[in-house]
């Protein structure tokens, strides 16, 4: 059996996997055209014909939503409630711009059915369900040749009967199938909705996409998929409920980051994954942080998914002149086809150009030396932009890499600065095959002291999947407040998500003794529009002050506190990867490690830098700045203003000396 953690970017597919005792990595370019050809790709020439267990983020979703690519959607709702996906809450996301117009909706409105019938907020049937009309409007979803079918009822997460009805309608014309009491039992109609058409958006890519994986597999490979709040899932579960894997690649680099993290002692972390297409940060404080609040392409999703903040800049991020002739880095992206100038095909200049440019990549250790880079390429193409700008090439290449620097920075000051975390007190935990190259110029900005990269940095995100849980997340809302439930009350309303959590744990192959069960409200103040998520515990009140406080600034202790929500996380522990510790430290690095010195270019200037081999190093040495650290997987730069140390799990951890 082959252990096999996959993660599908938008340059690079890449793979870690274990057997028996033995570890081992492999990278390839990615087919946008296909995913799975990479996939399939890799695969095979990893495990060469023995059994599979695979853990796989993916992409599909995600980019189906992006790129407007997903089925044919329609919804069928109440009636007179048929245009709720289009008012939503009636926001301008461009306040300011007087001739900004919304992207049409993915359903469009002669896909939009509203049938009679109504449930009341106490589960009570106040109108019986139309049956003639909804039989009519199955009729004209066949004719439509709609792919995919969400039903959002009013009160359906109290009382799902009418919901079910579609559903036996529907199911009879072999129709996929959303029903939003399956995806998001809450109340709020505009956020139940979106999340379920959203669903039923990307459930048949998602279908098509697993159902090819999975013909390929050989008897007795088992296939999981990576979900956006840090858990797997099977692929069947993955193929019914796909908007639980949007944020799935990402996810599991947080896991990763958080594991390796917590055995180097670290545990306030800002996480930086800085791929070929875009950069991906989150804060973790002692645990993942959880959001039901992300927007993707402006559509709500509010399923639980680990709080990750993404901007479109990576090592593929193209440079280019605005109208104004100021320097901008992104959004567009080379990818990997036709990718950076140097990889061949490419004829925009790229961060990853600027970096070889500037000797921040060698060409000869790229990929180990798989990967043959055409620096010589880059000297008309940064001619040409130079002129155009009034600058040096170096100037323009350093010049990239600070617009580049800069997207990230603002994106690392939103998840901690804007909420109230001071990044001084955390670590940067960088990964990506680009990370170690920016990482510590991002701390210099931001005043952080010191940068973890992990062994492996360029496939974390498919390490973590191999060491995240199988996780199931439920909610109900049940709208009490602190005087009109007890904790004993609350924890009787949990007892039947917890019986369902449970249940479906065994049907994902986990053992009973490996199953834990964490409880959360959803509480806010009487009057507020939204909540925060609070541990269930003996003083929930009081813990709900204190979070609203740390979260907001204030705590209002005359107000009434309001229950909106229950939320269980049932979450199985399989047998994870364990990594050795090393017993012996030694600070100087052995000889065979230092492969000889470069020029690389450092505020303008050309600095003789020795070159090391980060596969030599032991646990306990220290390299002083500049230095350039190759790997398979990434390029570790150390600046003159940093110097390293290997720790005793092989983490490089650099630290900031200006």
């Amino acid at each position: 059996m082959v252990i096999v953690g996959v993660d599908t970017g938008g340059t690079f597919t890449d793979f870690v996997f274990k057997e028996g005792e033995h570890w081992g990595i492999y990278k390839l370019l990615s087919t946008p055209a296909n995913p799975a050809s990479a996939v399939l790709a890799g695969l095979n020439h990893i495990a060469q014909g023995k059994r599979k267990q695979i853990i796989h983020g993916s992409t599909v979703a995600t980019n189906a939503i992006l790129e407007r690519k997903g089925a044919k959607t329609a919804l069928i709702t109440n009636e007179g409630f048929e245009d709720v996906i289009e008012i939503g809450r009636q926001n301008r996301s461009r306040l300011y711009d007087l001739a900004y117009r919304r992207e049409p909706h993915i359903v469009p409105s002669d896909l939009r059915f509203g049938i009679k019938g109504r449930i009341l907020h106490n589960g009570d049937e106040h109108e019986p369900l139309n049956v003639e009309e909804a039989q009519r409007v199955a009729e004209l979803l066949q004719k439509s040749q709609a792919e995919s079918v969400a039903v959002c009822f009013i009160f359906s997460f109290v009382n799902p009967t009418h919901e079910r009805k579609i559903k036996e309608l529907l199911a009879a014309r072999e129709m996929v199938v959303s029903l939003s009491h399956e995806i998001l039992a809450e109340f709020r109609e505009f956020e139940r909705t979106s999340t379920t058409v959203l669903n039923a958006y990307v459930s048949p890519k998602m279908q098509n996409y697993i159902g090819h994986l999975s013909s390929e597999m050989e008897d007795g490979d088992t296939l999981s998929i990576m979900q956006s709040n840090g858990g797997s899932i099977s692929a069947e579960t993955a193929r019914k409920e796909s908007v639980r894997t949007i944020l799935s690649g990402p996810a599991g680099g947080a896991v990763g980051a958080l594991e390796i993290g917590k055995m180097a002692g670290y545990t306030q972390l800002i996480t930086f994954d800085m791929g070929g297409t875009s950069t991906d940060v989150s804060l973790t404080d002692g645990a993942l942080s959880l959001t039901v609040e992300s927007k993707i392409s402006g559509y709500p999703i509010k399923v639980p998914m680990i709080d990750i903040h993404t901007v479109g800049a990576g090592g593929g991020s193209i440079a280019s002149l605005d109208v104004g002739g100021s320097l901008k880095v992104g959004p567009e992206s080379a990818g990997a086809d036709p990718g950076p100038i140097c990889y061949g095909k490419g004829d925009k200049i790229t961060v990853t150009d600027a970096n070889l440019y500037l000797g921040r990549v060698l060409p000869k250790h790229f990929l180990g030396g798989s990967m043959k880079l055409q620096g010589e390429k880059l000297e008309n193409f940064f001619q040409k932009m130079a002129k155009k700008t009034g600058l040096s090439t170096m100037e323009l290449a350093e010049g990239i890499l600070s617009v580049a620097n800069a997207a990230m920075e603002k994106a690392i000051r939103v998840i901690s600065v804007e909420r109230g975390y001071d990044p001084r007190e955390f670590v940067l935990f960088s990964f990506g095959g680009a990370g170690a190259m920016h990482a510590p110029f991002l701390a210099r900005l931001l005043n952080i002291p010191n940068v973890l990269i992990p062994q492996h940095p360029g496939i974390l995100s498919a390490i973590g999947m191999l060491m995240a849980d199988v996780i199931k997340d439920y909610s109900v809302t049940v709208m009490r407040n602190q005087h009109n439930a007890t904790a004993e009350e609350l924890s009787e309303l949990f007892s039947d998500l917890e019986k369902k959590g449970v249940e479906d744990l065994l049907n994902e192959g986990i053992s009973a003794e490996n199953v834990r069960l964490e409880r959360y409200l959803d509480m806010r103040y009487e009057g507020q529009s939204h909540e925060i998520i609070v541990p269930f515990g003996v003083q929930y009140v009081e813990d709900f002050h204190v979070l609203h406080e740390k979260t907001y600034g204030h705590r209002n202790r005359d107000k009434k506190v309001e229950i909106v929500n229950l939320r269980l996380r049932a979450l199985g522990m399989p047998e994870k990867p364990e990594f050795e510790k090393a017993e012996k430290m030694e600070a100087k690095p052995p000889e065979e490690a230092f492969l000889g010195e470069c020029e690389v270019v450092f505020d303008q200037k050309s600095t003789t830098t020795q070159v090391i081999s980060r596969d030599k190093l032991l646990s306990g040495n220290k390299i002083g700045g500049p230095a350039i650290l190759v790997e398979y997987s990434s390029t570790i730069v150390i600046p003159p203003f940093a110097e390293a140390a290997v720790d005793a799990y092989g983490n490089v951890i650099m630290e900031i000396l200006e």
